[in-house]
């Protein structure tokens, strides 16, 4: 019965094509968000391009569960693909929260220190959609992809430094206006959150290489 009940589920799922329309989505949502930050254009339509984006990142991540549902083989362990696509998620969905935060306190200004960590998301995003692809020889590519992720760890790692001396800033420059300080340090949160997903996306894909290479 079991047997029968396999042979009925499709073979493979392109999971690896998946992954990668997630991290373009990544990539467009950082760079909308360093649009919004670097006041280059309109903020409601940097807003409105970071919504878009985490939409189309849910699609793809509820695609991603019903497949490992359906799907006989997989290229990896289903957790593993699960908790991959889950933390990449994570990533996008923050990316939203800093755009919400943003419009609710109607932050039309930034300080160098948010512009930094923006900068540093972007890069992120942009390492990521780099490593992805390479998912698909883990083999041929073990070598390559965690030269990639350790750079994603050592940009966590600088976005720790900006976050702290922009809280400190914050702190100073507000100590007579806690509802200011308070807005820094909501968006200095969610920037920090973001820094922090993408560190937790590199490690998933590290445990992927170690796993299978």
């Amino acid at each position: 019965m079991f047997n029968w009940f396999q042979a009925l589920l499709p073979r493979t799922g392109d999971f690896f094509g998946m992954f990668e329309r997630h991290a373009a989505t990544l990539v467009a949502a950082a760079g909308a968000l360093q649009e919004l930050v670097d006041g280059n254009s309109a903020p409601t339509e940097q807003i409105a391009e970071i919504n878009r984006r985490e939409h189309e990142a849910d699609d793809i991540i509820r695609q991603v569960l019903r497949t490992v549902r359906q799907t006989f083989l997989t290229p990896f362990d289903r957790g593993a693909i699960t908790s991959l696509i889950g933390k990449m998620d994570d990533a996008i969905d923050e990316m939203q929260d800093t755009a919400r935060a943003i419009s609710l306190y109607e932050l039309t200004s930034f300080e160098p220190e948010m512009k930094r960590m923006v900068k540093i998301i972007s890069e992120a995003a942009d390492l990521t959609q780099q490593a992805i692809p390479m998912l698909r020889d883990i083999s041929r590519n073990g070598a390559k992809i965690h030269t990639v992720t350790e750079q994603i760890v050592h940009l966590e790692s600088d976005a720790d430094v900006v976050h702290a001396a922009g809280l400190k800033k914050a702190f100073q420059q507000h100590s007579g206006n806690p509802m200011q300080f308070m807005v820094a340090r909501e968006i200095y949160k969610h920037l920090e959150r973001i820094t922090d997903a993408f560190e937790d996306v590199a490690n998933e894909i590290d445990g992927i290489v170690i796993d299978h290479a």
